[in-house]
């Protein structure tokens, strides 16, 4: 995106100038007429009267292109330059599942889950972040990018029934892993957050993903999500189609987390609150540091020649038509 500004703006200030200068002439019009006199070579008397309004109005274009070369209009775009050998790339693997509209977290743990996340994002504005969500099969969001709007857009927009339905955790795990691996950051991250057990026989093995992740020197943090004993949950659909919620034993695959989290060098954490929620990013948050520094980059183009030579223009113009002009008169 281009942006346009003057460098020096108080020189447009020269304006103001034109006041008295417009004063005057007008003044001087109604004091006298314009005498024209009587001339061999010029046969159409409004070519006269066009050759005085140039010469009139010449000034005026003149001093403005003046007056804008000296302000130094110009536009520019802003980039940025950072080293991404010494910042953090971080995958968020989300669990999408329908228990993840369980009601033991407020409103419900998916949304809870999106405003924290997005509040992680913010606090890592050096960072480069991605997103993948799974269930039964596992998709990438947006890959690891250093535009965090377009994380943050993604995550509020995280929909349950996009994906197949069950839980695969090791694909979730695979997935990340796959799109960070090849990554030259200083440290590569997965949050690996779930609220289930693997309910999908042939999908990745947790055990090769927390594998794959080790050997590729990516660390996991993973997150059970729910309360302890029992929580609201969407079990099936009405005749409408809506969601019915029963009351329904917590499941979470714990040591199969802690597993993931102590391969690749990690830490697990639950859940089971907002708050107990918040407090494990927060942690995630300072355990991470980043070393990375981001600097802006403004890309000027420059506009003040072009006006100069609009004013270079007009002044031998300006001289040619006084020229011939007062030449015919003499």
């Amino acid at each position: 995106m281009f942006n346009f500004e003057f460098y020096s703006p108080w020189f447009l200030l020269l304006f103001l100038l034109f006041i008295p200068i417009l004063f005057r002439d007008i003044s001087k019009q109604k004091r006298k007429g314009i005498k024209v006199p009587t001339v061999k070579n010029m046969n159409n008397s409004g070519e006269i009267q066009v050759v005085l309004f140039l010469l009139k109005v010449s000034k005026y274009i003149i001093l403005s292109a003046l007056i804008i070369a000296m302000a130094r209009p110009r536009t520019f775009n802003i980039s940025q330059d950072r080293d991404d050998t010494k910042g953090i790339d971080i995958v968020l693997s989300v669990d999408v599942s329908l228990s993840m509209l369980a009601k033991d977290l407020t409103p419900d743990r998916l949304t809870a889950l999106k405003n924290i996340a997005i509040k992680f994002v913010e606090k890592r504005p050096n960072d480069r972040l991605g997103l993948v969500t799974y269930s039964g099969e596992a998709f990438t969001k947006v890959p690891v990018t250093s535009d965090h709007e377009v994380v943050i857009d993604e995550l509020k927009n995280l929909n349950p029934l996009e994906l197949q339905p069950g839980t695969a955790i090791g694909e979730g795990l695979s997935v990340a892993v796959n799109h960070l691996k090849n990554s030259k950051a200083k440290s590569k991250i997965i949050i690996l957050m779930t609220d289930g057990v693997n309910t999908i026989e042939n999908a990745m093995p947790t055990q090769v993903g927390a594998e794959l992740a080790k050997n590729n020197n990516i660390k996991v943090y993973s997150i059970g999500i729910g309360t302890n004993g029992y929580a609201l949950m969407p079990t099936q659909t009405d005749i409408f189609g809506d969601l019915v919620f029963t009351e329904t034993e917590v499941k979470i695959d714990e040591p199969i987390l802690r597993e993931i989290a102590q391969t690749t060098g990690g830490k697990y954490f639950r859940a089971t609150s907002n708050s107990s929620l918040e407090e494990v990013y927060d942690e995630i948050n300072q355990l991470e540091k980043s070393d990375v520094k981001v600097s802006k980059l403004y890309n000027y183009q420059e506009y003040f020649k072009i006006f100069l030579w609009i004013a270079l223009g007009l002044l031998v113009v300006d001289a040619l038509l006084r020229w011939v002009f007062y030449k015919f008169l003499s």
